[in-house]
């Protein structure tokens, strides 16, 4: 096999998600993140890091040789390796090998090796599934139409902690008490308020604690906020794409590929139209 035909088969079984070969690789690929990622996660445990540290500093430089090898595979067998390099998935592949040669120079740079977690981002592709993602754009734009909506909420939430936070060092705060400064009233307010509770700070005083009762029935009423600005808008966003683009109407029956109105191709369905059915 020539140089060349060598390369146009790698190619295809490193970037191609198509025949068993591509496919075999990729889930291999995909089982060694995972296997590399579980090894970060135990040497991170004091109990296994001092029983099997040579262990697991082999394995872990035998996950780093290998992904090196794929790595400098992808570029040479890469149409462009330029352009892979400067990709989401090659800076991430890169990110992945170098923090165990950079621990040669600097101990402990090894911990960063979680980023290879994000290689697991690849299972999208690999079976895929990247088609579900588009449904993620709903939320992406229902997030940016209400962006003011929830900047305007959070400052408004920001206000109420500072407001009751600096209330409630005034009627419980004071030298060696819990609430020693206005600060601390402020964080019992953001814990309290977010239905938290950690407990580490709790009001003494009768007045105090209908401050907090108070404030607690407001956290769950102010929890559902973002959360209803947020679905409003998908639903919003999901009406305005399966609006008309002739006379703008939405109200169209779930399997309709005209509108109901005025029997223009509805968006995203003409090629379903001219698509003839089979039996």
């Amino acid at each position: 096999m020539s140089n060349s035909d060598l390369r146009l088969r790698l190619r295809h079984v490193i970037f191609d998600h198509n025949d068993r070969p591509a496919k075999t690789f990729d889930v291999l690929l995909l089982a060694l993140i995972a296997f590399s990622v579980l090894l970060v996660m135990l040497e991170s445990v004091e109990t296994y890091r001092e029983r099997y540290e040579t262990q697991l500093l082999l394995l872990e430089w035998i996950m780093t040789g290998l992904f090196t090898l794929e790595y400098a595979a992808r570029l040479w067998t890469s149409e462009r390796p330029a352009r892979y390099a400067r990709s989401f998935f090659g800076v991430i592949d890169l990110l992945a090998i170098l923090p165990v040669y950079i621990s040669l120079l600097i101990p402990g740079a090894q911990s960063l090796l979680v980023i290879r977690s994000l290689r697991l981002l690849r299972v999208f592709r690999v079976f895929k599934m990247a088609r579900w993602l588009s449904e993620a754009n709903y939320l992406v734009r229902a997030l940016r139409s209400s962006s003011r909506k929830i900047v305007v909420f959070l400052v408004t939430v920001v206000l109420l902690n500072i407001i009751v936070g600096s209330t409630m060092y005034f009627i419980e705060g004071g030298p060696g008490t819990d609430f020693d400064s206005m600060f601390r009233g402020v964080y019992w307010s953001i814990v309290t308020m977010s239905t938290v509770g950690f407990g580490d700070i709790a009001p003494q005083t009768g007045i105090g604690q209908v401050l907090a009762a108070i404030l607690m029935i407001t956290g769950y009423s102010i929890i559902a906020v973002p959360t209803g600005i947020v679905s409003a808008e998908v639903v919003g966003a999901r009406q305005r794409e399966a609006s008309c683009p002739g006379c703008g109407s939405a109200v169209h029956s779930n399997t309709a590929r005209f509108c109901d109105a005025c029997g223009t191709p509805l968006p995203g369905m003409q090629s379903a139209a001219a698509t003839p059915t089979t039996g």
